[in-house]
């Protein structure tokens, strides 16, 4: 047996140490719910949907960009960081969202893109028009161009979204974008760009933002001192804290910044780290010199197998530990392919690494349906949700999960919004298939999302998931989804876990500190449980036995 303890006291402060084991419910807010029957969703409409959000039993909403945006990446590209994108409402909306929210005793974090702004920001069209030397082009990264004529890019980088990551513009200067060219990255050396953003995060904590999730939180800070290395070169450099471009070690001089604003609020504001880095390097971002938090990603891209998950498991409670924070656990967000689409598929390639490519065949192939095991995913996409609801630390669920939904494949081309599709000519297929909006009711032009179309189009057979018809049915999804939120609140204690030999490697077995025990059968032949258990909770069915592909909450004894 294994017994992994974190550094938590037992008489932290709750109102400071909420995020430790909240239920995070993410709203991409463009897909949510559409009040004013434009096609995109918006803040009034997720305010009228806050009587379910309650329901589902969470412990806090996570906000998607909503700020002004031309939408090349889906409002990653921010025009304006301290305010609403009219087509979604006003700060007004906002504040009275907020104000709801927290009267049902829910949460407000909202996400922060500091890596970049938009073409379109104030700043990036102050730059083109103030040329060469200028303070304005200190904002961001512009160089030179090479060749006689300095026609050719500083480096041969590529984007994230494909093509090259440098853009020149009319005098014939390059800037730098590490995703969409619409989305000139921003330098981090310039005290100008630091202040504004602890400005920013002034702006939103004294509107009552309770934290703050943090895009690409390891790429702010880059050292593009010449000679540059080429993409080749770049691609072999080891990830040490002195990368030119990613996870260096002078970000968290920025953090700490962060952290004493954060810290300046009562209670505390939070953070969380989105940080695609390697394990090792985790723990800085969650430290509470740093911004407290930080995603756990390893779920998200390991196939539905019990080795991976327990390794997984005790892997990275150990590095909460070492940071003094607490793990966070994930399966789907708006990013990714959703997970009983993942696991409806056969496993991916073992030299796959991103899981934004997971299905990334199939899709591309227009969703054969031969291919995917639709109802075998969702069976495993439950039983990996109760396995996670039931870990120590925070959960992080992503809008429409609860309702079981799957990947939309079958978007026209002429309809995709992704900069990745077609930045890579259609080889990447992109995200918009997790994005698409969801289904409030069996029928109407939008199934209840608005009262015309949907911005991304919804398919047939969201009909048969709509909130509508799940919302009553107690063997629904989105039925276990509340049953599971609901008792997690009791079995969520100390951050401990105790492993229990099941004498079967396709079987999982743990037990919290206060005799809460789950279950979870990764392989296909039953589990027989002892005579003595309870269980209160399963994702298939059982009572005496867990079934293939399922997960049991057993009670503890009475």
């Amino acid at each position: 047996m294994t017994d992994v303890r974190s550094t938590e006291t037992p008489d932290a402060d709750q109102a400071a140490t909420w995020w430790r084991h909240a239920v995070v419910y993410q709203i991409y807010p463009r897909s949510f719910a559409d009040a004013d029957g434009d096609g995109l969703g918006d803040i009034p409409g997720i305010l009228s949907r806050v009587d379910y959000l309650a329901s589902l039993g969470i412990d806090a909403v996570w906000l998607s960009p909503f700020y002004p945006s031309a939408l090349a990446d889906g409002g990653y590209d921010v025009a304006n960081y301290r305010n609403v994108d009219p087509r979604l409402g006003t700060l007004d909306d906002f504040d009275a969202l907020v104000a709801a929210l927290h009267a049902r005793g829910i949460k407000v974090i909202v996400d922060i893109v500091p890596n970049h702004t938009s073409d379109e920001h104030e700043w990036f069209e102050e730059a083109l028009a103030a040329g060469r030397g200028s303070a304005a082009r200190e904002r961001y990264i512009f160089r030179e161009g090479k060749g006689p004529d300095g026609s050719e890019p500083p480096t041969d980088w590529l984007s994230v979204f494909g093509g090259p990551a440098w853009q020149q513009v009319e005098d014939g200067q390059w800037y730098f974008h590490h995703f969409a060219k619409e989305q000139p990255d921003l330098n981090w050396d310039n005290p100008e760009v630091r202040e504004d953003f602890l400005k920013t995060l002034r702006f939103w904590s004294d509107r009552g933002v309770d934290g703050f999730r943090i895009d690409v939180a390891h790429m702010l800070t880059k050292d593009l001192t010449e000679p540059l290395p080429t993409r080749e070169e770049l691609a072999l450099l080891p990830i040490d804290g002195n990368h030119p471009i990613t996870d260096r070690d002078d970000v968290h001089e920025i953090y700490a910044e962060w952290r004493a604003l954060f810290d300046s609020y009562d209670p505390p504001r939070t953070a969380v780290a989105e940080a695609w880095v390697p394990s090792h390097r985790v723990p800085r971002y969650a430290s509470p010199e740093s911004l407290g938090q930080a995603f756990n990603f390893d779920l998200l891209e390991a196939d539905f197998d019990a080795a991976q998950f327990r390794r997984i498991v005790s892997d990275n409670l150990a590095l909460a530990a070492e940071s003094g924070s607490s793990s966070t656990w994930v399966l789907s967000n708006h990013d990714v392919v959703r997970h009983p689409t993942r696991y409806g598929l056969p496993p991916a390639p073992a030299d796959s690494t991103s899981p934004t490519r997971h299905g990334g065949d199939w899709l591309i192939n227009g969703g054969d349906e031969a291919q995917l095991d639709r109802p075998g995913g969702l069976r495993r996409a439950k039983a990996a949700t109760l396995f996670l609801l039931a870990l120590p630390g925070s959960a992080y669920l992503y809008q429409g999960e609860e309702l079981g939904l799957h990947e939309v494949a079958d978007i026209p081309e002429e309809e995709r919004q992704d900069p990745t599709f077609f930045r890579t000519g259609g080889a990447e297929i992109g995200r918009d298939g997790c994005r698409v909006p969801l289904p409030w009711t069996a029928s109407g032009p939008s199934l209840g999302f608005g009262s015309s179309g949907a911005h991304l189009p919804q398919p047939g057979w969201f009909r048969d998931v709509a909130v509508e018809l799940q919302d009553a049915d107690p063997a629904s999804t989105l039925s276990l989804y509340r049953r599971a939120l609901a008792l997690r609140h009791e079995l969520q204690t100390a951050e401990q876990l105790e492993w229990i030999d099941t004498g079967r490697d396709d079987v999982l077995w743990f037990r919290r500190p206060n005799g809460w025990q789950v279950v979870t059968n990764f392989g296909t032949d039953p589990f027989d449980l002892p005579a003595d258990v309870e269980v209160v909770l399963s994702s298939d069915g059982g009572d005496r036995v867990v079934p293939g592909e399922a997960t049991v909450w057993i009670a503890p004894a009475r």
